[in-house]
């Protein structure tokens, strides 16, 4: 049986500060690789593009929300033109960048993508793996 689903998670979650804010950041910069909202729940907004595989939300405990220090979260984008996108959108709604798009050769030669802080510090990333090239 061939599994319709490669991906190894099932989701990741990551705690704002400023809810109605952080909801508009995503919705703006993930609609750029084709995902949207899934769920909905007090405090909490899942994205993806069939099932709910990225999560922002008030942290559970009633706590504030941080960052974690070596943590971050890569997005898949269809294209190089995904991943510029993606960067675009993140800057225009406030995130700062931490590396613009482009190739990495030392992720291998495939691999073209792109780094920002979102709007409460967590890094996130759009990449694209070239199979053409990878196949090549």
């Amino acid at each position: 049986m061939v599994d319709p689903n490669p991906s190894i998670m099932s989701h990741v979650s990551v705690g704002t500060n400023d809810f109605k804010r952080a909801v508009r950041f995503y919705d703006d910069v993930l609609a750029t690789i084709g995902a949207k909202r899934i769920l909905e729940h007090d405090g909490a907004v899942a994205y993806g593009k069939l099932y709910p595989e990225f999560w922002v939300q008030r942290p559970l405990d009633g706590g504030t929300g941080s960052v974690g220090n070596g943590t971050h979260f890569g997005f898949f984008a269809r294209s190089r033109a995904e991943v510029d996108a993606f960067y675009q959108a993140a800057l225009d709604a406030g995130a700062s960048g931490e590396g613009a798009p482009g190739p990495r050769p030392h992720y291998g030669d495939p691999y073209y993508g792109c780094f920002v802080r979102d709007l409460d510090g967590h890094k996130i990333e759009a990449a694209f793996w070239d199979e053409a090239m990878a196949a090549g």
